[in-house]
């Protein structure tokens, strides 16, 4: 009954929506339909920013980080709205089948956050993303499973450093889990490896992240992100 009681609040207390932050009643998921339709017209592109740091892979977003697509990710990840994961989910999950081009084994990795950054969203907000996405493509026909080949070192809060800070930091992000290079299930071809953030500025971190991997038989193919600032990128 928990679920039916939800249900019928959504539909009569008015909630800020996650995307333009209006008050507005009847929200479903937390995002008014103006948002639902500005988000679903985003389409994946490649993105690279500009200068890219050596060890960056290829990199697909869904989008700028502007808009409804930047408060919806704020509301998730710092606003508490741990709902919106399954949507946001679901975006991700386009954007890895646009950028890997056709149905076959994935082992897709987050990028992991800190110990103190997911005591403070109430759990690592990234591997919650990547479990939504995971099972959106398992549904879709894929075979896909969530990896966690790396554990994050302790950190400040990218947000407050700039570029050369935030190279400095990612140089010591990561440490690789005590687990062998990623192999297919009985003998089958090695999935392929995508590297998943929610947002690509520098690209430090991603590059950072994927020179751990590869070092450890875990080489990416490619990174997909939400979103990526767009005065750092080039399409």
């Amino acid at each position: 009954m928990s679920g039916l009681w939800a249900d019928l609040a959504d539909l009569v207390l008015p909630a800020d929506c996650a995307g333009c932050r209006e008050r507005r009643p009847g929200l479903r998921h937390g995002v008014c339909p103006a948002c639902v339709v500005a988000l679903g017209a985003l389409r994946p592109l490649a993105v690279r920013p500009t200068p890219a740091p050596p060890g960056l892979p290829s990199c697909v977003a869904l989008g700028p980080y502007a808009g409804p697509l930047r408060e919806t990710l704020l509301a998730y990840k710092e606003r508490g709205r741990h709902g919106l994961a399954r949507p946001l989910g679901a975006l991700l999950a386009e954007v890895v089948a646009a950028a890997v081009g056709g149905a076959r084994p994935l082992a897709l990795v987050p990028v992991p956050d800190t110990a103190a950054a997911a005591r403070s969203r109430y759990g690592d907000h990234l591997d919650r993303l990547a479990r939504h996405c995971a099972a959106r493509l398992n549904r879709s026909g894929w075979v896909v499973r969530v990896h966690r080949p790396l554990r994050a070192s302790p950190r400040p809060d990218s947000v407050t450093l700039d570029s050369a800070e935030r190279a400095a930091a990612a140089e010591a992000a990561f440490q690789p889990r005590s687990t062998g290079p990623v192999r297919g299930r009985a003998g089958g071809a090695a999935p392929v490896v995508v590297l998943l953030d929610d947002i690509v500025t520098t690209g430090v971190t991603l590059a950072a992240a994927s020179r751990v991997l590869t070092a450890t038989g875990w080489a990416p193919s490619v990174a997909v992100v939400l979103a990526a600032t767009e005065k750092r990128h080039q399409s």
